[in-house]
């Protein structure tokens, strides 16, 4: 009889566990907002194709990815917004190649950059998607093979993708606006020094600690462990930390099947930048529905955009197998972090440990 109960409850389990896989979301995303994102991040690699330097449009293309933090508000505060988004882009890409010549740094240095980047987009409730672009672009830059006199080049060129994702969000909203009223831009509430520094704190050591981990695991590139730490790590509850886990990592095994049939096509410089604007353009059109579909081609858009200037010099099969392992352990780490994150008794030490910390005037 106990068997009958055990085994009822994990029939049960999973079932919720299937039923979380499966939701589908309502949406209300207007289709032109996946075209637009499209058209930023894939028109620098339309423009790099023409000038037949594909490299210099990949760089652009990951600036590009500040169209996707444009807010529902009116024009003038859309634009604010967007360049202020802009600037952190650069600023986070710029500290990540600078990183690339003290390897010893890269965690601290990236566990910095994520704790001041969560701290800010929790400060003024910065929406989905949140810090995850603004540390992937520093985590990118942190494995870019470069020397140090082109580092200006790369940072001009990454600005460059930046404007360019602002003139396109400028032309949309243009649009959008005389289809949907913009939103108000209410007040923010007062800062919670749990919300906005603890939960920093936890989730910059978190991602900077898979980076350590993938180094003592002599991982190769291993930009992507921080990036799926930190989209574990940061779920609003631990249920939705254990949801998105699932998500990621059975998303991104589907993917990586997608990516080698993508692969083994007879790729130029023209069909990868198509391809960049067709999978934006299914990304943005799923991510609000349903996270783990997304993530199937999310997986092949950021291998393009982090790996197209050197395809075809190793063979694919390795690069998709370390990018399941990096997504593995980027996954576990999160995780961990999430169950120390979600963990009353522990976030109330370290809250009491980090006001001691402050001057008296700055406690709240």
């Amino acid at each position: 009889m106990a068997g009958w109960r055990i085994n009822g409850k994990l029939l049960a389990l999973l079932k919720l566990e299937l039923h979380h896989l499966t939701t589908i979301q309502p949406s209300d995303r207007p289709w032109q907002m996946p075209f637009a994102a499209g058209l930023a991040c894939g028109l620098p690699m339309l423009i790099g194709a023409w000038l037949d330097h594909l490299d210099y449009g990949l760089v652009s293309s990951l600036g590009g990815l500040v169209f996707l933090y444009l807010p529902a508000t009116a024009l003038s505060h859309r634009m604010v917004w967007l360049m202020a988004c802009a600037f952190g882009m650069v600023t986070c890409y710029t500290l990540g190649i600078l990183g690339y010549f003290v390897p010893v740094m890269l965690a601290p240095t990236l566990t910095l950059i994520t704790v001041l980047v969560a701290m800010v987009c929790r400060f003024y409730r910065l929406g989905p998607p949140s810090s995850m672009f603004f540390v992937m672009a520093a985590a990118i830059g942190a494995y870019t093979p470069t020397d140090f006199m082109r580092i200006p080049l790369h940072v001009g060129l990454l600005a460059m993708g930046c404007l360019l994702a602002c003139a396109v969000g400028f032309v949309y909203s243009l649009i959008i606006l005389r289809l949907r009223a913009p939103l108000p831009v209410n007040p923010l509430p007062p800062a919670d020094f749990d919300h906005v520094v603890v939960d920093s704190v936890v989730i910059g050591v978190f991602v900077g600690l898979s980076l350590l981990c993938a180094q003592a695991l002599a991982l190769e590139r291993a930009y992507w462990v921080p990036v799926s730490c930190l989209t574990v790590v940061q779920g609003l509850s631990l249920r939705a930390v254990w949801i998105k886990q699932l998500h990621r990592i059975l998303g991104t095994a589907l993917g990586l099947l997608l990516s080698l049939g993508l692969l083994s096509l007879p790729l130029d410089k023209w069909t990868i930048a198509l391809l960049v604007i067709a999978l934006s353009f299914v990304i943005e059109t799923a991510v609000v529905r349903h996270y783990g579909f997304a993530v199937i081609f999310i997986t092949p858009l950021t291998l393009l955009l982090a790996e197209a200037a050197t395809l075809g010099q190793s063979a694919p099969a390795g690069l998709l197998q370390a990018r399941f392992w990096d997504t593995v352990l980027g996954c576990l780490v999160g995780l961990v972090g999430g169950v120390c994150l979600h963990h009353p008794p522990l976030r109330s030490m370290l809250g009491r440990q980090m006001r001691r910390l402050l001057p008296s005037r700055l406690r709240r």
